[in-house]
């Protein structure tokens, strides 16, 4: 039986190869930027001197009778009252000397009596008493004058810092394709004789 020649057919298929890399992607925003100026609040306060005023004119009166003037004027005043009391005095005498006849009216009776009378005190010194001396303060009370302050706040703010790195894309072929004929042998021709 005779044998058909085949071409045999050889394909090898085409290969491509694909790399690739991503992209980035970057975001940066840096912090604000804030100027705060601060004015300082201002207090002043405003005092006028407080004033002690002390009067002890009336103490030193008790004590020493004062100045010769107040004495005298002290002096002047009582002697009406003095000479008032000397004369009832005298009055009383008399009325018991013109009574002599009454036991105990006898003029040494009226005598001894007299003698034994003290003479009146005739007071040239003022009153004594707790409250001789006079204090008088004089307080102004304080005004305050204040200030407000402030606080002044600038914000700046920063753009955002964007960054992007392309990705790549690399295609190449990694196998051709390819188509390979064989062709057949060639027959053998028996050449033998």
């Amino acid at each position: 039986m005779s044998s058909i020649p085949i071409v045999q057919i050889r394909q090898t298929p085409g290969k491509i190869g694909i790399e690739t890399t991503q992209g980035s992607f970057s975001i940066k925003q840096p912090k604000a930027d804030l100027e705060i100026t601060t004015t300082p609040a201002e207090l002043e306060i405003h005092q006028a001197k407080t004033e002690l005023t002390v009067d002890q004119s009336r103490a030193f009166a008790a004590y020493t009778g004062g100045s010769h003037l107040e004495m005298s004027k002290r002096l002047y005043s009582n002697i009406q009252q003095v000479f008032l009391q000397g004369l009832s005095k005298r009055v009383e005498m008399g009325e018991r000397m013109r009574e002599f006849y009454k036991p105990g009216n006898s003029l040494g009776d009226i005598m001894r009596s007299r003698s034994l009378d003290k003479p009146p005190f005739i007071e040239y010194r003022g009153p004594a008493s707790s409250a001789n001396v006079d204090i008088n303060i004089s307080f102004t009370p304080a005004t305050l004058d204040v200030r407000l302050g402030g606080v002044d706040i600038q914000t700046r703010i920063n753009a955002p810092e964007i960054e992007y790195n392309k990705g790549n894309v690399n295609i190449y072929m990694q196998q051709y394709p390819s188509v390979q004929f064989t062709p057949p042998a060639p027959p053998t021709v028996d050449t033998t004789m």
